[in-house]
């Protein structure tokens, strides 16, 4: 399946990954990292969060998006953090020796890949014995959403679509933990964390533009996608509710 970052790099979508930082998104990897170590940050994008993680630590940020990788340096340049750098690989071929890495933390990245068992091997071949893990992954299917109306309902239907159309799994944090073991790895534990990425409004205004955008383009399931995008038109302009997203966040051990 070809693979793709269903979001996509809009303005609106990269101001949003440019907000997150390490002190929300990456607390509960904190204990993990200790000075001197080497942490690769896997899926870094912008490097908003891989410019806080482990401060006494070298730090690498990976994507495959050039255009991402130069955004991330251009930000540690301005922030000073000579020990942070970043470098544009595939999650499934990275540029690292067997054995050569303490912690691999990643946030957000494992719900956009069509072959998260490939990557999470190629993790556990980079680390070290007895090295960590620690990921962060979404789950769509235990979002919460007040009120959940039938267009809500639709519109997240469309939203889904686009994500396994791109070779994701909207659902993915609640695999994660059993890929992990799969993956060969040991100590794993999961636990969910909800938080309010954004306001129910504003979400309804992402997922309408994403499908705007689907729909513009030529492809397959057009009009399951503009009956979707219907559905996302009417929600965002209805009346203000609550949205917390599902993230289910797993350390393992090499």
């Amino acid at each position: 399946m070809l693979e793709g970052y269903a979001p996509g790099y809009g303005r609106d979508v990269v101001s949003m990954l440019s907000a997150r930082t390490a002190a929300e998104r990456a607390t509960f990897a904190q204990s993990l990292f200790g000075p001197g170590m080497w942490v690769v940050d896997l899926g870094c994008g912008p490097g908003s969060i891989t410019l806080g993680l482990a401060a006494e630590s070298r730090v690498t940020g990976v994507d495959r998006d050039a255009g991402q990788v130069a955004q991330a340096r251009a930000a540690a340049r301005r922030a000073g953090r000579s020990t942070v750098d970043f470098v544009v690989a595939s999650a499934y071929d990275l540029p690292f020796a067997s054995g050569s890495v303490d912690v691999a933390f990643s946030h957000a990245l494992f719900e956009h890949l069509s072959r998260p068992l490939d990557a999470l091997t190629e993790l556990r071949r980079v680390l070290k014995p007895g090295g960590r893990l620690a990921l962060s992954t979404s789950d769509w299917s235990k979002a919460r959403l007040r009120p959940k109306t039938a267009n809500v309902d639709a519109a997240l239907r469309g939203h889904h679509l686009l994500r396994r159309r791109a070779g994701g799994d909207p659902f993915a944090g609640g695999k994660t933990a059993e890929l992990c073991a799969a993956a060969g790895f040991t100590e794993v534990v999961a636990r969910a964390r909800y938080r309010s990425d954004m306001t129910y409004r504003d979400l309804a205004k992402y997922v309408e533009t994403r499908l705007e955008e689907a729909i513009a383009e030529p492809g397959r399931d057009r009009d399951q996608l503009a009956s979707a995008a219907r559905s996302a038109w009417t929600w965002a302009r209805s009346g203000d509710g609550d949205f917390s997203q599902c993230w289910v966040e797993v350390t393992a051990t090499r």
